[in-house]
């Protein structure tokens, strides 16, 4: 098992990584050329700016059973479809039972900012939301180890 994590706009990162070097376990940055990262505990691919080039980078690289972090509906579906294990940065693991209603919530989105409707962004990221991802990722990490 391998950890990617799909890096731009990731409140996560750092926490991540920390948890994969406590466990062992390898872990691949991926990001575009808008950002840089710097870590000696992670691999860290970079790829060039474009729609979707790190989820695409993702997809074609990951394998079953590897965990991706992302907050991205999109890469959740492609890597639930390829047997991965997606996590979003609030601890939510992403499955078969949730995505199409994620996935629906933000074509819905779309369609009311396209005919000039505004909607409520995200509330500013605290503390708790990244406590719920520690623990829901450590878990997640120790229920696939013991499942290989």
């Amino acid at each position: 098992m391998k950890v990617f994590i799909d890096a731009d706009g990731c409140p996560v990162v750092k926490s991540a990584v920390k948890i994969c070097k406590e466990n062992h376990i390898p872990c691949i940055i991926v990001c575009d050329t808008s950002h840089i990262f710097d870590s000696n505990d992670a691999q860290i691919i970079t790829v060039s700016k474009g729609a979707d080039s790190v989820d695409f980078a993702i997809v074609n690289t990951a394998q079953k059973g590897d965990v991706v972090i992302t907050q991205d509906y999109g890469l959740a579906a492609m890597c639930l479809a390829k047997e991965m294990v997606p996590i979003n940065q609030n601890g939510m693991i992403y499955n078969d039972d949730n995505i199409t209603s994620l996935l629906n919530a933000r074509y819905t989105a779309q369609k009311i900012r396209m005919a000039g409707g505004r909607q409520k962004g995200p509330s500013k990221r605290n503390a708790k939301q990244n406590q719920n991802f520690e623990v829901s990722f450590r878990q997640l990490i120790q229920n696939s180890s013991s499942t290989q």
